[in-house]
């Protein structure tokens, strides 16, 4: 018998969040939880672990509003700031379980880390800092405890990210393109999420369209849309556009998948 693993969705937003600061469209003032979206992040537990992929800056938050207690690690899809503003906030999870926390990231994301926390590397450190284990990700599976954690190549524009398989479960998040070596290896998933900010096509991301394309292309048993902007429309109206076994993500959408 598979062992199970919990996917819950700790923010399914972009960079500026939703609803975004002064404006007043109709996502924007909606008062269905369903349309307030903080900066995409998921957790990912299992029998034996539990970590987030990307720390942004809702994590503090986001870890009190689902009542995480601690986690093994955080692993980084890229370094753009709506992806690891918020690993300051692990200074709590060192102070409570007296333990560095685990950054899992590539030396390119890792640089980026280390330049935005300056004040966690060096010698001298003052007191209260975060306190970060950096550990490298390439193209090989690596592992949080005996769970198995499977690197996906995929381009944001020029800027090669990550996206990251757990058993049945794929996660591939900021794309415009997702190589043919990739779709091979998420080709038997049974949920796979892809990001699509909004309708209209982007230079760095998947307009709905092309997302659901893709989706359709795979084939998964449950195609999830995240990475959503105010301008992609009301969940509830986008929600009836979409492919029976294709939905938009919310914020505390839960799944469960298998290793």
């Amino acid at each position: 018998m598979k062992n199970k693993i919990k996917i819950t969705f700790l923010g399914t937003g972009t960079s500026q969040g939703v609803p975004v600061i002064g404006c007043n469209c109709e996502v924007c003032r909606s008062s269905d939880k369903k349309n307030k979206r903080l900066r995409s992040s998921v957790l990912i537990e299992t029998k034996d672990a539990r970590f987030s992929i990307d720390a942004g800056p809702d994590f503090r938050y986001q870890m009190l509003r689902q009542n995480v207690m601690d986690i093994d690690g955080i692993v980084i899809t890229h370094r753009h700031k709506d992806h690891i503003a918020g690993l300051d906030d692990v200074r709590a999870f060192n102070w409570l379980r007296k333990k560095d926390m685990n950054i899992y990231a590539s030396k390119e994301d890792q640089k980026a880390i280390m330049q935005e926390f300056s004040y966690a590397f060096g010698d001298n450190l003052y007191p209260g800092v975060p306190k970060f284990k950096l550990n490298d990700i390439d193209e090989k599976a690596f592992k949080i405890n005996n769970t198995t954690i499977v690197p996906l190549k995929a381009l944001h524009q020029k800027m090669e990210v990550r996206g990251f398989r757990i058993g049945d479960f794929a996660y591939i998040t900021d794309t415009h393109y997702i190589p043919p070596s990739t779709l091979a290896q998420i080709s038997d998933c049974k949920i796979v999420v892809l990001s699509a900010v909004r309708r209209e096509p982007h230079p760095s991301h998947y307009s709905l369209s092309e997302a659901t394309k893709m989706l359709e292309f795979i084939r998964p048993e449950r195609g999830i849309i995240t990475h959503i902007s105010h301008l992609m429309g009301l969940h509830d109206d986008v929600s009836k556009e979409l492919p029976d076994f294709i939905e938009l993500a919310w914020d505390g959408l839960t799944l469960e998948g298998s290793i």
